[in-house]
């Protein structure tokens, strides 16, 4: 199991930081590299033709091995998760009384492009609530889903991991059925992939994105996207240079080429060079590499579990761990808890975590100890 790597990073020494799921923090070589690549332009001639595409390649392949791809050429570099969806949105044909298929308080990113692509097609937008009446809400939440995709069915767009609560989103086999009824399967990974194991190789998904801030260990305003085979002779939302045939020849850009570089480089944002964010997420996703998203998984599940098994016990509700991810989970407070309150308390003790909806988000990763947990529920169990 991996050990604590507090030292990769510079949080401040009095800071329990628990949000990775708003933001993560700067590895040291993350600074180190954007710091060298923002004064690598100093002078320009310090970047060099190949500077514009090589790197970028290389980020694909580091990308392609997190999320166990065997096809990097289908791995773009993309701005945001909405710019994503909305290339995929535009590629995929619908019919009146068709259905997308959404599940309750996603993330916005990936809510307004299927609202839009709904309306402008008469299709139907279904969106499956959570019912936290249930014993197991999560569980009976996955059945729903499951239940919900029929031969209307044309897109399911959701998460992997609830961005809220940190609800596990059976995605196998929401794949398995989605894939009988021909409909198109659209993951959100940006509060998933990094922190927890994602297998292309065994889970064929026609779509993923991921935003770089947050479990990628990267910087903001960039992120991945993977495309699979259904999108591959598409239309994008913008025509960048650098995305044709033979981009790579400057002498000869003026030759117009109608086609595009391989597999689904036509969905790459334009100047995707980015001589500052691609070295920086290439740093980070390495790193990620190296550790291991399952083994990151199991160390957040490691040091929160007794902790966890606490606050249940003191009337806290927390989902089931078999339904719920380790590295993101919410807490439900006691009827005699006030959460504003109980969130004006763990500011004050320099506990930084989230309130979304009515649960008290929490986000460990690897710069963790179970001693940060222990603080948490300290605070808590006091009560407001």
């Amino acid at each position: 199991m991996l050990d604590c790597k507090k030292e990769f990073f510079s949080l401040p020494a009095d800071l329990c930081y628990l949000n990775g799921a708003y933001m993560s923090p700067n590895l040291k070589s993350v600074e180190a590299v954007g710091i060298e690549s923002v004064r690598k332009k100093n002078n320009p001639l310090n970047i060099i033709t190949t500077d514009f595409f090589a790197p970028v390649d290389e980020l694909r392949e580091v990308f392609a091995r997190l999320i166990h791809s065997t096809d990097p050429e289908n791995c773009v570099l993309i701005p945001s998760v909405s710019y994503a969806v909305a290339n995929a949105a535009k590629n995929i044909p619908l019919c009146s009384g068709d259905e997308i298929l959404l599940v309750g308080e996603q993330f916005p990113s990936n809510y307004y492009s299927w609202k839009k692509l709904a309306a402008e097609n008469n299709a139907a937008l279904r969106i499956v609530e959570a019912d936290r009446t249930q014993d197991h809400p999560v569980k009976y939440w996955n059945e729903k889903i499951l239940e919900s995709i029929h031969s209307r069915t044309k897109i399911i767009a959701m998460p992997i991991v609830h961005w809220a609560d940190g609800s596990l989103f059976d995605i196998a086999k929401i794949r398995s059925v989605s894939s009988a009824y021909d409909s198109y399967l659209l993951v959100d990974g940006t509060q998933s992939v990094g922190a927890m194991d994602l297998n292309l190789k065994e889970i064929k998904l026609d779509f993923l994105v991921v935003a770089a801030y947050k479990w990628l260990l990267g910087p903001y305003s960039a992120g991945m996207a993977y495309y699979g085979e259904r999108f591959l002779d598409g239309e994008a939302i913008e025509e960048s240079w650098m995305n044709r045939y033979d981009s790579d020849n400057f002498a000869q850009l003026v030759n117009y080429q109608d086609s595009y570089r391989l597999g689904a480089r036509r969905y790459e944002v334009g100047q995707s060079s980015n001589f500052i964010a691609v070295p920086m997420m290439q740093t980070a996703i390495r790193q990620l590499n190296e550790w291991k998203p399952s083994e990151i998984q199991a160390y957040c599940k490691h040091i929160t579990s007794t902790a966890l098994q606490t606050l249940s016990s003191e009337g806290f509700v927390i989902e089931d761990a078999a339904y719920r991810a380790h590295h993101l989970f919410g807490i439900r407070v006691r009827p005699k808890d006030d959460l504003v309150s109980i969130a004006t308390k763990l500011k004050a003790a320099k506990i930084s975590v989230s309130v979304r909806g009515d649960a008290i988000r929490v986000s460990p990763n690897v710069y963790n100890e179970k001693k940060d947990i222990e603080q948490l529920v300290e605070v808590l169990v006091s009560g407001d």
